[in-house]
């Protein structure tokens, strides 16, 4: 474990905030969050310094809890809270695979490039509230375009580099963008990787391609342009005025059917992740954040808010983190604050190539995603010698995190040691009843949860048929949850038939569907197993076959189905063929039985 010395916690930002308050122990100062949500939320968007055209009247009208009124009357554009540091610190520090030269560009720079790209957009006949698309690594441009379009009014719809044609289109299809955004190539362990041809096959109606390398050879339709012909000249810009609850970003995350939920960001979410970052993470201005994602995965936009409007540096590394190229950028780029998904940590672990690098300017690690393994954790650890890992869990839906760990505690790798700042949840067990292990609820209103969906009815999906809890109203999350003796949590996985696999949710449903336009499947049942040891979950799927076939070869063509059609991260564990999936009285396939036969199965063979 690690703990916080005095002289440390002294020089956090929660402590100062519960010093501001007269709060000398961390739970009085979260009770406090919680009962007192006015107050906590305005002192909150006072320490982050949120800027406004307009003041808002009222911090949170919550007449309706499912649909809330935060920052009430007040006009804004959370942009302008992005560009507060001094123009001439670093905003991002950004580094190539296989490049040597570190490169910066200041606060001056970025707004600047920001503007530039909003003036672009104007300039090609977008209006406020028309959307964008985004289909890039994370990189300089893809920070800027982000910014530029929300700047400028518009709502941007990101979806992740890693996913098919198919994926892409079934997510444009949703959204419209008017325009997209996406590159000639991802540069991946030396290889190019085509992506403005998945992107062209998605089905875009304009296309501006940023090009990867050099003298790219990549030719593009009549329509579509290279970004040396889009960008303005222009590099002044003066924002869009908003309404807190206008729609800024559309991501998407897999319920348990088998399309996507489109679930709209705001202004608000925005000071979600930003407060996240600030009271959890200790982002302090000139702190450098790095964490290996893009846009198409919540953690893109956190990244950008969360250390922008903290007055932070974001580190950019455009290639793969499992490279030594990687490791070597932390170190030289000096990364206070490094983000993870638990699987890299284990392939960290399985290689120990970044044993090599002194990553002693590491203050603290963040790991979401997945659940993690004590072990993994404790190793992560101490490869910035022995610096704590905060524990993040929360979700698309919620802007940030609903339960996560501080630097004023005692850090225990792979738990949680409290519920974020400002939000509450609740812990259900199969009766319906308040247990220390079950199924988690939130208690709305928090800033971040989002109000509406572009593709689902929200109230079925997060409050319909929801328990009564003290009479408080609930809302669905689907996590499975431990408090552990010591007041502690554990994420233990999913409770409904959704899955995160690579630290990217997918629902069964969704991999069901590809599995069985195979010509051997009948049917297919897709579930998520968490190891014994803990760690990131593994994917198995059941089968039923109309004749014999060999293991090892219909996995082979399954794992090579999901990559072409789905997301070449989601890794088949194991296969088990079977005559039949048991089925409910409604004929529904059991998941929860074969995730419970397959882990004691895994125990049994310890």
């Amino acid at each position: 474990m690690w703990q916080p010395t005095t002289d440390f916690i002294k020089k956090t930002n929660l402590y100062k905030q519960m010093q501001k308050r007269g709060f000398a122990h961390y739970n009085d100062f979260y009770q406090w969050s919680i009962s007192n949500k006015n107050e906590f939320w305005d002192a909150t968007v006072k320490a982050l310094d949120i800027k406004f055209r307009s003041p808002y009247s009222t911090v949170l009208d919550d007449t309706n809890l499912e649909n809330p009124i935060w920052l009430k009357d007040a006009q804004m554009n959370i942009v302008d809270s992005c560009f507060k540091a001094n123009p001439s610190q670093t905003a991002i520090i950004y580094q190539r695979e296989n490049k040597s030269q570190l490169k910066k560009m200041t606060f001056k720079e970025l707004e600047e490039y920001t503007n530039q790209i909003a003036n672009s957009l104007k300039e090609n006949g977008l209006h406020k509230g028309d959307i964008i698309g985004i289909d890039m690594a994370m990189n300089i441009e893809a920070v800027a375009i982000y910014l530029a379009g929300i700047k400028a009014g518009l709502q941007v719809v990101t979806v992740a580099d890693s996913f098919s044609p198919d994926e892409i289109k079934v997510r444009f299809e949703i959204a419209t963008p008017k325009l997209v955004f996406t590159q000639d190539y991802l540069i991946r362990g030396g290889k190019k990787l085509p992506l403005y041809d998945k992107v062209l096959q998605a089905g875009a109606d304009t296309i501006i391609v940023i090009p990867s390398i050099e003298n790219t050879d990549i030719r593009i339709r009549k329509q579509d342009r290279f970004w040396d012909e889009f960008l303005s000249d222009h590099k002044q810009f003066t924002s869009e005025v908003m309404s807190p609850l206008d729609t800024t970003t559309i991501l998407f995350s897999s319920g348990t059917t088998g399309s996507p939920k489109a679930i709209p960001w705001n202004h608000t979410t925005a000071i979600k992740s930003a407060a996240d970052g600030y009271y959890h993470h200790d982002i302090q201005t000139g702190n450098v954040i790095t964490w290996p994602t893009n846009l198409g995965w919540m953690m893109g936009p956190w990244l950008i808010y969360a250390t922008l409007i903290n007055n932070g540096t974001i580190a950019l590394f455009e290639g793969s983190p499992m490279s030594e190229d990687f490791g070597r950028f932390v170190q030289n780029a000096g990364v206070n604050m490094l983000g993870v998904v638990p699987s890299i940590v284990r392939a960290w672990k399985n290689t120990n190539l970044m044993a090599a690098f002194d990553w002693s300017t590491i203050k603290c690690f963040s790991s979401t995603g997945e659940s993690s393994n004590p072990v993994e954790m404790n190793y992560l650890m101490q490869l910035a010698g022995n610096k704590p890992v905060i524990e993040y869990c929360g979700g698309t839906e919620i802007g940030g995190g609903y339960v996560t760990s501080t630097l004023i505690q005692t850090n225990i790798p792979s738990t949680f040691s409290t519920p974020a700042l400002g939000s509450e949840f609740v812990i259900v067990n199969e009766h319906g009843v308040l247990s220390n292990k079950g199924e988690v609820f939130l208690v709305p209103p928090a800033m971040g949860l989002s109000f509406k969906l572009l593709n689902r009815d929200h109230h079925q999906v997060y409050y319909e048929g929801t328990p009564k809890i003290n009479d408080k109203i609930l809302r669905r999350h689907g996590d499975f949850l431990v408090q552990m003796d010591n007041g502690y949590y554990r994420v233990m996985g999913r409770t409904d038939d959704s899955m995160n696999l690579g630290g990217i949710k997918v629902s069964s449903l969704q991999i069901e569907e590809l599995v069985n336009s195979h010509l051997a499947v009948i049917e297919s049942a897709a579930i998520a197993i968490t190891p014994p040891e803990g760690g990131p979950a593994k994917l198995v799927i059941y089968l039923t076959l109309n004749g014999m076939a060999d293991k090892q070869l219909i996995q082979h063509e399954l794992q090579k189905l999901i990559k072409q059609k789905l997301n070449p991260l989601f890794k088949i564990y194991d296969i088990i063929i079977t005559d039949k999936l048991p089925r409910t009285a409604s004929n529904k396939i059991m998941r929860r039985v074969l995730r419970e036969a397959y882990q004691k199965q895994m125990k049994n063979e310890i």
